[in-house]
């Protein structure tokens, strides 16, 4: 079997911003540190923490609970490419996705700034691909602030490694429904890719409201868009392109049912079918506490995958969810196999 960490991820350093173009080199980010010692990162003009798991800290127990503490920081930073393949063969990994870390909320306001920020991650992450033998794959940022920008990063993104496209729940002053990002859906449809929505929020108004919540912050918006894709009957306008909602857990899986089969009657919309999961191209990364015959009860055997969240210690941070998914939570092995190989090789095209 093929074993699928479906959600991992990088964390951002200098080399990161490295290879934008000579032009643009002016709009990388950089580190500051204050008087305080407190670490910073500078972009476009602003000062924002630094990325979460640049510390090599190992101490308290949110770290030990997520196996963060067994990562070094040129594992999460991608600067010992050999020493994270043998990581991951230690995990009995065989292939990870990688997610950007930064990326969660939106950094700038200005498109030619985005656009060489994108370019040069995507670039990065296209050299890990390449250092790794087809085991470490990845999510692109497009640069969503000028669309034809985005297509363009995405084809050259799809021919070097990508498979997956990154987006938010809630993107600037747009939700995910909005026909701007149509020609973007076309275009990974054409090219086969997916849309991966990761936990995160690019909208600074609903970020600053929720500042102190990060359930609201990071998950919401995933569940959200999951919400506004099956309502508005987005698979039907794009009936080949897939669809994965990443790092909000599988428990929601129901109550979004639920709710859109008794919305869509009220409206006097076509119902949704008996699988909607399965038949609108859809994925949902579960947890290992999560309640995983309830989400297969609903569809959730052909649509489940997982991730170990690898990098971070959030509440999905967990470098033992695949293999506790085959030993602790009695699920069949036909089951496992779909979750830990077969659904994450149909979502990402592996």
């Amino acid at each position: 079997m093929t074993v699928i960490d479906a959600d991992c991820h990088v964390i951002e350093c200098e080399q990161t911003w490295s290879l934008a173009d000579e032009s643009e080199a002016r709009f990388a980010p950089f580190g500051v540190t204050s008087a305080e010692g407190k670490r910073y990162v500078a972009i476009d003009g602003r000062l924002r923490p630094a990325t979460a798991g640049q510390d090599d800290d190992s101490r308290g127990p949110k770290l030990q609970l997520s196996g963060l503490a067994q990562i070094s920081q040129a594992n999460r930073n991608m600067q010992d490419i050999p020493a994270r393949l043998r990581h991951m063969d230690e995990l009995g990994v065989d292939i990870q996705v990688l997610y950007p870390t930064i990326y969660l909320g939106q950094l700038t306001t200005r498109p030619q700034v985005e656009a060489a920020m994108s370019r040069s991650y995507n670039r990065w992450l296209a050299n890990i691909w390449r250092q790794s033998d087809g085991r470490l794959r990845w999510a692109m940022v497009p640069p969503l602030l000028d669309m034809d920008e985005s297509l363009e990063q995405l084809r050259w993104s799809r021919d070097n490694g990508a498979c997956g496209i990154f987006l938010r729940g809630f993107e600037g002053d747009r939700l995910l429904a909005d026909s701007y990002f149509f020609p973007l859906y076309e275009e990974a449809e054409r090219l086969d890719v997916p849309i991966c929505v990761h936990a995160g929020c690019a909208n600074p108004s609903f970020r600053g409201l929720v500042a102190r919540e990060p359930f609201s912050g990071a998950k919401l918006p995933v569940i959200s868009a999951c919400h506004s894709v099956l309502f508005h009957e987005l698979p039907d306008k794009f009936p080949r392109l897939r669809w994965a909602f990443i790092e909000a857990s599988s428990d929601w899986i129901p109550w979004v049912i639920n709710d859109i089969r008794r919305r869509r009657e009220r409206e006097g919309m076509q119902p949704l079918s008996e699988n909607p999961l399965r038949d609108n191209r859809i994925y949902v990364t579960c947890q290992t506490n999560d309640d995983i015959p309830l989400a297969v009860s609903y569809g959730g055997e052909d649509s489940l995958i997982i991730g170990t969240d690898y990098g971070h210690a959030g509440t999905t941070g967990d470098l033992r969810a695949l293999a506790d998914l085959e030993e602790n939570t009695g699920l069949p092995p036909a089951t496992v196999r779909k979750i830990l190989e077969d659904n994450p090789k149909r979502l990402y095209a592996l």
